[in-house]
């Protein structure tokens, strides 16, 4: 009888195990089929990228040589990709407005940012911003340089570097210089050569470097670092002045003008660059549909037409090298703000 009653309560164990072992199957199998389900449209999802139009990010005002940039590659890889490339010019904070739009957006390929040397310098330029791009974008690669051009208006007694040393020195703190934002390579290149030159020129921020052209030719004021593409034909014509180009060589769209190297500043290179990224998190499968888009984009003759037009040179990058050139950067020019006093 005891042998009984113990099979009997064997049996009912067993059964409940087995219950429950049925419904965990049951649990696992229905996980399982929408894991499979959820990748197939994810999958699906990828295939299909893009399906509607695509935000390109910039930080900066129309007219500027980052909008310049974004618009000959946007339609490039626009035809590319069969969707329009949108250009949203999102200003404010030196760039950071934009960036900061880009990091938060959903990672699906459809939110893009131009970025530049100005995002770079900004991690340690604003000790309040947070965004970093090792842990919010995904690189895509890199697109150009170009070089800055020191420029006067005609009305200031300055025909040389030299000159321009000469009345800083006479005038210290009395010289108003403009520039494309606070951070921009347009304000690091002054700053660096108040520093260098011994100087005290004071800054006059603007919202992009298209916005301080108007006020350049105007007179209002009469100072500027400025990116080659929106000065170079006011510089050519001569309603502006150009002094001294900023990079290692002479620059190959003016080259009658010397480098700040060589007019007597040694070890004063800054060049500005551009790349494409999108938010961290963006499948790998887009990111290498917008790196074709835009190797195809880099090639087509109206991308070169404007590029050697506007003072560009071309930076391929593929986004391993992009990545760790940009980490670089902010990297070498947080030590740059750090040393200059920047920061804020």
């Amino acid at each position: 009888m005891r042998t009984l009653k113990k099979g009997r309560r064997l049996s009912r164990r067993l059964g409940r195990c087995l219950g429950r072992s049925e419904a965990m199957r049951t649990l696992l199998g229905a996980v399982a089929g929408a894991l499979v389900l959820f990748s197939a449209s994810v999958a699906l999802a990828q295939s299909a990228y893009p399906n509607r139009p695509i935000r390109l990010v910039v930080g900066f005002a129309p007219a500027g040589p980052t909008d310049i940039l974004a618009r000959v590659i946007g339609k490039g890889m626009g035809d590319v990709l069969g969707e329009q490339v949108i250009i949203e010019n999102r200003t404010g904070a030196g760039g950071n407005l934009g960036t900061e739009a880009v990091a938060r957006a959903d990672p699906d390929g459809h939110t893009l940012l131009l970025t530049l040397l100005t995002a770079a310098v900004n991690e340690s330029l604003y000790k309040n911003f947070k965004i970093r791009f090792t842990e919010h974008f995904e690189s895509i690669g890199g697109i150009a340089q170009t070089g800055l051009v020191l420029i006067v208006h005609p009305s200031l007694e300055v025909k040389s570097m030299s000159d321009l040393i000469k009345l800083g020195k006479a005038k210290p703190g009395e010289l108003l210089y403009a520039t494309a934002g606070a951070g921009t390579s347009t304000h690091l290149a002054a700053e660096l050569f108040n520093t260098t030159a011994g100087i005290k020129m004071m800054p006059v921020h603007y919202r992009g470097g298209g916005a301080t052209v108007k006020d350049l030719l105007s007179g209002q004021v009469k100072i500027m670092f400025s990116t080659i593409p929106p000065v170079l034909s006011f510089v050519r014509d001569g309603r502006l002045r150009g002094i001294a180009t900023t990079g290692s060589k002479r620059d190959f769209v003016l080259p009658e003008l010397p480098t700040i190297m060589e007019a007597g500043l040694p070890n004063f290179d800054v060049p500005l660059w551009f790349g494409l990224v999108a938010p961290k998190g963006t499948p790998q499968p887009v990111i290498q549909k917008l790196v074709q888009a835009l190797d195809r984009a880099m090639a087509t003759p109206e991308t070169k037409k404007v590029f050697d037009a506007q003072g560009f040179t071309t930076m391929p990058m593929r986004p391993e090298a992009f990545a760790k050139f940009y980490v670089a950067e902010a990297l070498k020019w947080g030590k740059v703000v750090q040393a200059l006093g920047m920061s804020h």
